[in-house]
């Protein structure tokens, strides 16, 4: 069996805002959405958000979250100036800026915004990386032992 992510789901304060902000930048909202959760299509994974202190209740884990979450997410996409397209679009739809894209030292171009409730996400050209990016299937090959 082989590890997959299927959904991503995202503890939110405001619902209805964070499905708003999410679908201004491309993803779509399903028929799977209810009024306490929301199910979002992306190429390859489904985004979830659910209110932040139902998630954690379900996990069975303190809510009071705060600050680096230790986590981020990532969009990979096919080139810098694509980078910098997706980027700005997301700023404009109200992500906040934590730096800005640039040539970064691994040798390919990236940067982070955080969504509404603090979601680190990282919009990163990886010239190593193959596969197609334009579905966000990343296609690395598998380490030999």
């Amino acid at each position: 069996m082989t590890a997959n992510i299927s959904i991503v789901t995202l503890g939110v304060e405001d619902l209805v805002a964070s499905t708003a902000f999410y679908e201004k930048i491309g993803w779509s909202n399903t028929t799977a959405s209810q009024d306490s959760v929301t199910f979002l299509q992306g190429h390859s994974v489904v985004l979830g958000l659910y209110g932040r202190a139902a998630l954690a209740e379900d996990a069975e884990v303190d809510p009071a979250g705060s600050g680096f979450r230790g986590v981020s997410l990532a969009i990979n996409l096919e080139s810098e100036a694509a980078v910098d397209q997706f980027f700005d679009k997301a700023v404009s739809c109200g992500a906040a800026a934590t730096k800005k894209p640039q040539k970064v030292f691994w040798g390919g171009y990236s940067g982070y915004f955080s969504d509404p409730d603090g979601h680190l996400w990282e919009v990163a050209f990886n010239p190593f990386f193959q596969g197609d990016v334009s579905t966000g299937q990343l296609a690395l090959e598998a380490k030999q032992t």
